[in-house]
């Protein structure tokens, strides 16, 4: 879904969507608060993508990677600005992990 904190609504709107994710991946440029907020409403592991666009100071993807790896909530993990392909990566292992632990139940 497209949701950010700026539109509060929009992201309270979708936190029963997170309910049952095994893993949400967060991809946000001047966003970077999203990762932390998503990971404050779900018990599942957050990839975040810090993106290299945004308005403002975006400083080309830096203030996003700064705003997620200042994140306090538990579970959330950073890759590099742009790395969508890295977070997909990360994101299929807690996916195969999480099947590996239903097969072996």
């Amino acid at each position: 879904a497209d949701i950010g904190l700026a539109g509060l609504h929009r992201f309270l709107a979708e936190i029963d969507s997170l309910a049952g994710a095994d893993v949400v991946v967060v991809v946000a440029g001047m966003e970077g608060a999203l990762a932390t907020a998503v990971g404050g409403v779900t018990a599942a592991p957050v990839v975040a993508v810090p993106t290299s666009t945004g308005y403002g100071a975006a400083l080309d993807g830096v203030t996003a990677l700064l705003a997620m790896l200042a994140s306090c909530a538990a579970g959330v993990t950073v890759v590099g600005i742009d790395n969508g392909f890295g977070a997909a990566m990360a994101a299929l292992r807690v996916l195969d992990l999480a099947d590996r632990g239903l097969a072996a139940g």
